[in-house]
């Protein structure tokens, strides 16, 4: 007896003598049988889950064994169907695969032939059900994963909301604060001003420019041809008007253009143009240098600056997060 051949059987042949024996010897091997001679009785005793294969004679009255083991399916699809037929209708059972059964069995039997062919159909059927369970599993993932992106999004839109709110309101004020009193904070007091509302303007940008890439998982990325050298210098303008260090050189040579979301790698230059200055700022001459050149079908960029710099060790977790959003 093999264990992991063992199982549950419906087995249904109309003659009764024939049936009963395969129910009394397949027992012996370790299987639960249950036998019809009637085809339609067996069908009604079908329950999804009880039986793990259907049995069944290809050549019966009322219903032929084609006939019962597709009513059988439409209950419990899961189900392993293995027919047994006569030399005279090889044919037909072969045309049975073709609707779903996985073998047949000729008559008349003999043991060593008939195990192998149940134990067989049984692992497929296994089969079957660990690819279902995944699916599943994973169909279920998915509705989470779903779900946990409506609420982060819903999350980000009241976040944003409650960040861009005060924004609003010292860009409001600092443009009646210049309307007012203008002549009397003199060019000093309109420049620090102007550095304000540009500020507040930026940073509202940034907002909005976070917002997107959060979304950039659920949201098909809306790739052009990006000119990288115009795009870089502009970061690098916006960054340095609320720059207060000592004087940065930033140089930017010609970079390569590249296929990508022009909303989301604008942010990205920002957030790399940002910390160069960032960590650039202490020296007494910061510089920044910007290069990109192209790599077999990639375009690749070089953001570099001399501040105090981190651990190479760490670099691709750090922007790891980055790398699916550019397609050169």
């Amino acid at each position: 007896m093999n264990p992991e051949a063992q199982g549950n059987l419906l087995i249904v042949d109309d003659e009764t003598a024939q049936m009963r024996a395969l129910c009394d010897t397949l027992a012996l091997e370790g299987y639960t049988t249950r036998g019809f001679n009637v085809a339609k009785e067996a069908l009604a005793a079908v329950r999804p889950g009880e039986f793990d294969l259907l049995l069944t004679d290809l050549m019966m009255p009322e219903i032929d064994g084609i006939a019962l083991s597709n009513a059988v399916r439409q209950r419990d699809p899961s189900i392993a169907v293995v027919l047994m037929t006569g030399h005279g209708t090889i044919d037909t059972a072969v045309r049975a695969l073709k609707d779903g059964a996985l073998d047949y069995i000729l008559k008349p039997f003999k043991l060593n032939v008939i195990l192998p062919v149940i134990a067989r159909a049984l692992s497929v059927r296994r089969l079957r059900q660990e690819v279902a369970e995944l699916q599943e599993r994973e169909r279920r993932r998915s509705e989470e994963l779903a779900a946990a992106y409506r609420d982060l999004e819903s999350f980000s839109y009241s976040i944003s909301h409650d960040l861009r709110a005060p924004l609003r309101a010292m860009n409001g004020f600092a443009g009646l604060l210049f309307e007012e009193f203008g002549e009397k904070l003199g060019d000093e007091g309109g420049r620090l001003l102007g550095i304000i509302r540009s500020s507040c303007i930026t940073m509202d940008q940034l907002i909005i420019g976070l917002l997107d890439f959060s979304r950039a998982g659920t949201e098909p990325l809306d790739f052009d041809l990006i000119d990288m050298t115009l795009m870089a210098d502009a970061v690098a303008r916006e960054a340095l008007t609320t720059y207060s260090g000592s004087t940065p050189r930033v140089d930017i040579g010609e970079l390569p253009s590249a296929r990508a979301d022009a909303r989301v790698i604008r942010q990205v230059w920002a957030n790399l143009i940002g910390n160069a200055l960032k960590y650039s700022a202490k020296r007494s001459e910061p510089k920044i240098t910007i290069s990109g050149r192209t790599i077999g079908h990639e375009s690749v960029y070089e953001v570099e600056d001399n501040g105090a710099g981190f651990d190479m060790a760490y670099a691709s977790k750090l922007f790891g997060v980055f790398s699916a959003l550019a397609q050169s």
